[in-house]
């Protein structure tokens, strides 16, 4: 059989990653790419796959929330895909049929493609969908423990960053620019890898290329179609996008 796939991640490089190592399976077709829950609960309602590659935290709906959704009677095969192994050990015990703990090798995306292609043979699609939405009412990881310190490598030198003194963060490139103070710091980082790291009460992803810290806020500016101008008291002028504007109002206790 051929196995439609559907792949969803926040993060371009991330779909990317899974879609290369997915191009080489004769048995494998991509049929859609989502970059956040609600195209991916569209994807699975009009798709109909048989596998669908999930990132656990996503804005708006996480992984969870997509499976609650799309609903018993049409969950395919889900494998979930997270930078946290507490998150993948709890799954492992609520009947998960895999986790892909990133960074994950090519070894460990075979042995995963392996077992999903053991279920499809041996399994009748109406138990794994019961199996598979267990995850979703039985199990709601807390969030891991916030890091109060990053420890960033450049020019030679190894610097300790309090996350609280870092004003904002953007993407650039493969990597992310830490923005703290007159300095800037580069680490190879992902947004979404980021984003689980700091603590959600004081750093809010207001773009998909910008993670800005909330004590940092000055005033905001209403832009088009539902954006906002975020002025920081440094002077820094950023962009709240439309699709993370709940988020920092939920932040803001409804100011915006």
């Amino acid at each position: 059989m051929t196995i439609r796939t559907i792949v969803v991640d926040d993060e371009p490089l991330g779909r990317e990653r899974i879609v290369s190592l997915l191009a080489g399976q004769a048995d494998v077709q991509v049929v859609a790419e989502c970059g956040d829950g609600r195209s991916a609960i569209e994807a699975v309602r009009r798709e109909a796959p048989h596998l669908v590659f999930l990132d656990v935290q996503m804005p708006e709906r996480d992984g969870f929330a997509v499976m609650e959704a799309v609903g018993g009677e049409r969950l395919p095969l889900v494998v979930f895909v997270t930078a946290y192994e507490a998150y993948a050990l709890r799954a492992f015990e609520v009947r998960a049929l895999d986790y892909l703990l990133k960074p994950f090798d090519q070894a460990r995306f075979q042995q995963t493609l392996q077992r999903v292609r053991t279920e499809l043979t041996h399994q009748e699609s109406d138990a794994l969908a019961r199996r598979v939405l267990a995850l979703a009412t039985e199990f709601r990881p807390e969030r891991p423990p916030a890091t109060d310190r990053l420890v960033v490598k450049s020019a030679g030198r190894v610097s300790f960053l309090r996350t609280r003194e870092i004003d904002w963060i953007e993407a650039s490139g493969n990597y992310l620019k830490l923005h703290v103070g007159a300095e800037s710091y580069l680490v190879r980082q992902t947004m979404s890898l980021m984003e689980e790291q700091l603590d959600p009460s004081t750093f809010v992803r207001i773009h998909r290329s910008q993670i800005v810290n909330i004590d940092r806020i000055k005033e905001m500016h209403p832009l088009f179609n539902g954006e906002y101008e975020v002025v920081l008291r440094t002077g820094a002028r950023l962009t709240l996008s439309r699709g993370y504007r709940d988020k920092l109002q939920s932040r803001l206790g409804g100011a915006i």
